[in-house]
């Protein structure tokens, strides 16, 4: 298929890959190094909130892309850009709900280490997928993409 040009993002690595790598990691430097840092009772409610909203927030992306026949994985053709619901707030609500989901994830762990690779996962999620995907979309639906970016945070 040689000259045909490929129909996706390119992205470095499939996303939730990248936000387990980086939990996962901090959770292994957790065990290896310890650093009780929250009381239960807070971890508990901050961590449960967190992981509800992620998981409420996936659910309604999921559930427009599904309505509008796109896929959701960066790695296949985007068929229709989405500026609805959690759309008009964030251009990224999916990687915003993986964000909640590992922070919530880390405080129910107590993982000190893994909340302290966070930035580092959002760094690669920035400029190994996000980067990708909007220059993607740009190319694929020009203005209307272009102006929905204009008008809608590329995080919140």
């Amino acid at each position: 298929m040689e000259g045909k040009e490929q129909d996706n993002a390119g992205v470095i690595a499939p996303p939730p890959l990248i936000y387990l790598s980086g939990l996962l990691s901090g959770l292994w430097l957790q065990s290896k190094l310890p650093v009780p840092w929250l009381p239960r009772r807070l971890r508990t409610t901050l961590g449960g909130t967190l992981v509800g909203a992620a998981i409420i927030l996936f659910a309604a992306c999921l559930r427009l892309m599904r309505r509008a026949n796109t896929n959701i994985a960066p790695t296949q053709p985007t068929t229709a850009l989405i500026v609805e619901g959690p759309y008009q707030v964030t251009r990224n609500p999916i990687y915003l709900a993986l964000t909640m989901f590992y922070t919530g994830v880390a405080l129910l762990f107590n993982a000190f280490w893994s909340l302290l690779l966070l930035p580092l996962v959002i760094r690669i999620i920035n400029f190994g997928v996000i980067d990708r995907e909007e220059r993607y979309l740009e190319h694929k639906f020009g203005d209307r993409y272009r102006q929905y970016k204009e008008k809608v945070a590329r995080w919140f």
